[in-house]
């Protein structure tokens, strides 16, 4: 969700893409839901927390990095390069992990999120972001805390609390906010 702040100061340094007062108010509210969703999980409280915290920090600065060499760059395509990265990032993760034990269900389930949840939405993103402004770009990312919660409860029936339904109407708020009242660029 941090993604947001780096693809808007990205996006104005690399980019010269300007923030308009609307797309800055989106962002500030869509950031203010994903606290409230995320509450007290933010708390620090051992080195090895803080060393996952750290770690899980690089994502939003490369997905940033990478929308932004594809809004430089947009004639190049990099959907090859997504397949590369997770591909690596697999081995990466096997190599981490050590001892690996997975049920073929389990392995089963992980390949379908991994295929149509994660690698398919990146290549959708990889693409739109070729024409869509970097900080845009970060508002539409927001909604991926709000759908996180909803399919939960929707296949697993874990309900959400109630500050999970205010944080994502909160970013649903700031996404239709950026939609409607951005100005638009013929």
């Amino acid at each position: 969700t941090t993604e947001t702040i780096f693809l808007a100061v990205f996006g104005y340094f690399f980019l010269k893409e300007k923030i308009n007062l609307i797309t800055f108010i989106s962002i500030v509210l869509g950031m203010s839901g994903v606290l409230l969703i995320l509450g007290s999980s933010l708390s620090i409280q051992t080195p090895d927390k803080f060393l996952g915290n750290l770690v899980a920090f690089i994502m939003p600065v490369s997905f940033a990095v990478l929308v932004i060499i594809v809004r430089k760059y947009p004639k190049v395509d990099m959907v090859p390069a997504q397949f590369t990265a997770g591909i690596l990032a697999a081995f990466i993760g096997m190599i981490v992990a050590g001892k690996l034990s997975i049920s073929f269900h389990d392995l089963t389930l992980a390949f379908l999120a991994g295929f149509f949840q994660i690698g398919f939405g990146f290549i959708l993103i990889t693409i739109g972001s070729r024409t869509t402004p970097a900080a845009v770009v970060g508002i539409l990312m927001l909604t991926e805390a709000v759908f996180g919660p909803l399919w939960a409860w929707l296949f697993i029936n874990e309900i959400p609390p109630t500050i999970v339904i205010l944080g994502g109407s909160i970013i649903i708020f700031a996404i239709l906010f950026e939609f409607f009242l951005s100005p638009k660029k013929n």
